[in-house]
């Protein structure tokens, strides 16, 4: 039962604690603070990593590949469950609530991406373009030559696509699995935007990081997806073409997961996104305005809830019979 509780303590905590104080922003005065965040120290190390793998050989250079996944992996998983165990046994349940909230903290990001898409709405709203660029990063493209609504485009794909990535499958993955499995999903995730590419440089090295992520968020993307279009029919928006262009247009982009979120977002609020020269999801029955950033924002949000509720009875159970899943003791 203790290990129930302290398991829902350290996720609802944790988002509370990134509700409230969020993470350091990539830009000044905060990249420095930024740049030692877990995530971006991991894909940092990724990076050094990385050249060590390569070789002229295809096939060797894929192994290498896996090679190179698995110790980013288990640099930062197997530590955790093991840290985390003996912390309770030696420590007690304080100190491991403590440092098991903060931990899990670092797998999710809300308050940074919310901050972002909000002011990008309120530039949009005065047509400060150039402001609106600077938060254009999120969805890595180039915003050079974008105009608003593709701005806002890609805001709200970065939102959705985050939805799953930094909120649901960090929650999902620690419910079946504890912290160990949230940081591992981190992991793996921060390995396939680092290496995950099918460029020259990253098409062997990287193959294995990008079809495991795969993989992991297969049925988080989807779930994220329904999730999505209960929220929009809570909120009174579309929800039946949230699921109609979901079906329709979800192979448009070339992720086989975050398609389907992009174009559920397109169907629930009557908009067409679009990566210029990539894709386009959705029908552009209303132009991206400010106001559709912030509806995606509240689909975002009570899928976020949903979730939340959703896990704390898959935790309940692993608690009361499986806790050494999560490295607590029986």
């Amino acid at each position: 039962m203790l290990a129930t509780l302290l398991s829902v303590s350290v996720l609802i905590l944790a988002v509370i604690l990134d509700l409230i104080i969020g993470d350091p922003s990539p830009w000044k005065p905060w990249k420095r603070i930024y740049n030692l965040h877990p995530t971006v120290w991991l894909g940092q190390l990724t990076k050094k990593l990385e050249p060590h793998f390569k070789t002229r050989n295809a096939t060797i250079e894929k192994f290498n590949g896996i090679i190179l996944a698995l110790i980013i992996i288990g640099i930062i998983t197997i530590p955790t469950y093991f840290g985390l165990h003996y912390l309770y046994i030696f420590l007690g349940a304080t100190i491991y609530l403590i440092t098991a909230l903060i931990l899990f903290k670092f797998t999710i990001c809300i308050k940074l991406e919310t901050d972002g898409a909000i002011a990008v709405a309120k530039a949009l709203e005065t047509n400060d373009l150039t402001e609106a660029k600077k938060y254009a990063h999120f969805s890595r493209r180039d915003a050079t030559n974008l105009t608003g609504p593709q701005i806002g485009s890609a805001v709200i794909e970065s939102m959705v696509e985050n939805l799953t990535d930094f909120k649901l499958s960090p929650f999902i993955y620690y419910a079946f699995f504890g912290l160990p499995g949230a940081v591992a999903f981190r992991a793996i995730n921060t390995l396939d935007g680092m290496v995950g590419f099918k460029d020259k440089d990253h098409i062997n090295t990287g193959w294995f990081s990008a079809n495991l992520d795969n993989i992991v968020n297969y049925i988080p993307s989807r779930f994220t997806t329904v999730l999505m279009i209960i929220s929009a029919a809570i909120l009174g928006y579309d929800y039946k073409a949230a699921w109609r262009i979901a079906k329709r247009d979800h192979k448009r982009v070339q992720s086989r997961n975050h398609g389907w979120q992009m174009a559920a977002i397109a169907g629930a609020i009557h908009i067409q996104l679009e990566k210029p020269g990539k894709y386009t999801v959705g029908d552009p029955l209303d132009v991206i305005t400010p106001d559709k950033i912030m509806k995606s924002l509240k689909v975002r949000d009570v899928s976020i809830v949903l979730c939340i509720l959703l896990v704390i009875p898959i935790i309940v159970v692993i608690g009361l019979y499986w806790p050494w899943l999560w490295g607590l003791p029986l």
